[in-house]
């Protein structure tokens, strides 16, 4: 697998003050940009690069526009008196997430975003020349970390229809299985943003040997209502040599500040828990998360009003004749027959910022969805752009 080029899942962060400089709301009665950033023309004032960027329509990072609630600010805020100690008081982020999943805390590791939770599981179970099986495309971060420590990656082509082809994952990893030290699976998948079944996801544990860990990345669990979906922290639960990564950069708003989790059985986590660095997370992050698990009519908002826009997007790109792929995450992409590179740019002149190519899907446009207003703006670029 070529893992030139791949970037992070959060290419662009946004800072504390977008989300408390604010003086606008939603529909819902979040914050959103002012107006005065909505109009782009910032490049080269002297208000400098961060009004230029403040001033864009961020829609290339699945992040949440809204940024974190009112209670969670509040949280942070207070925690700012840590900001010059080593050894404080945390909030019991741990116990907070064992309690929030029902697991106890000896199943819980914590990370600067899920992605560090990923990094360790290659450097656990992936040295020289190991394999890892997974979809492409998906969140290739789990690949370069594997390319990078001269393990291979086996990247199966997604289906016809965009899902990912489990009867071929189980057959190479079985092949393979003297070999193989990870499996990993994206559910919701980035960029796709469908899900794999649950029935799937079952017979995908029921088929490889049970001593193959599988890492189940839920980053964009939360934004999910397909019937056929679960998370699978049931089996960790059970035992299984599973691995379960969330992360609050998404439905929570806080991106910047670099909080995730990984949930498995004790004995997964001593594994992972070594090569992993226990000092990356600041207080804030730690203080947010906790309030951030506690406030769940916030995240119920969230995942009504992404869910509203982006059916709303989709259903209009979609009478223009462009193919969408069913989402359900935070972000969708739809086939606009051109160069996504190419497209990228075109946005960018018009202060949008759009995803990134996935090959082998170099005509697809990953879409993040921002506020009504930014999803506005998307519109009226996108009419513009492929008039």
């Amino acid at each position: 697998m070529n893992a030139n080029g791949i970037t992070s899942r959060r290419r662009f962060v946004g800072g504390l003050a977008a989300a408390v400089g604010c003086n606008s709301l939603s529909p819902f009665g979040f914050p959103v940009e002012s107006s005065s950033w909505s109009a782009v023309g910032s490049r080269g004032t002297a208000a400098g690069p961060d009004a230029e960027y403040d001033g864009m329509a961020k829609l290339a990072s699945n992040e949440n526009p809204y940024g974190p609630s009112e209670t969670v600010l509040k949280a942070m805020n207070r925690a700012w008196k840590y900001s010059n100690r080593y050894r404080y008081p945390d909030g019991g982020i741990v116990e907070a997430i064992a309690a929030h999943h029902g697991v106890t805390p000896e199943n819980v590791l914590i990370g600067a975003g899920s992605a560090e939770i990923l990094k360790a599981a290659d450097d656990a179970f992936l040295p020289d020349h190991r394999k890892v099986v997974g979809v492409e495309p998906t969140f290739e971060t789990v690949y370069r970390y594997a390319t990078n420590s001269k393990a291979q990656a086996i990247a199966i082509p997604l289906r016809a229809d965009y899902t990912a082809n489990m009867k071929e994952i189980i057959r190479v990893t079985k092949l393979n299985a003297r070999d193989v030290g990870l499996v990993y699976i994206c559910n919701p998948n980035n960029p796709t943003g469908n899900i794999v079944p649950k029935g799937e996801i079952r017979m995908l544990l029921e088929s490889i040997p049970e001593e193959i860990p599988v890492l189940i990345d839920e980053a964009y669990h939360h934004f999910v209502e397909n019937p056929d979906y679960e998370s699978s922290l049931k089996y960790v639960l059970q035992g299984r040599k599973v691995i379960v990564t969330r992360t609050f950069s998404k439905i929570a708003g806080l991106a910047g500040m670099r909080l995730g989790y990984g949930v498995a059985p004790r004995e997964v986590i001593d594994q992972l828990r070594p090569v992993t660095y226990g000092s990356s997370i600041n207080a804030l992050a730690k203080h947010g998360g906790v309030a951030a698990l506690k406030d769940a009519a916030y995240e119920s908002k969230i995942r009504q009003i992404t869910r509203q826009v982006r059916e709303k997007t989709a259903a209009e790109l979609k009478s223009m004749g462009y193919e969408i792929i069913p989402s359900d995450a935070n972000f969708f992409m739809v086939n606009i027959k051109k160069d996504a590179t190419q497209a990228g740019e075109e946005f960018l002149k018009r202060g949008i910022l759009v995803g990134r190519k996935f090959p082998p899907m170099d005509q697809w446009l990953r879409v993040s969805i921002g506020t009504p207003d930014e999803m506005n703006r998307f519109m009226t670029a996108f009419k513009a752009i492929f008039s």
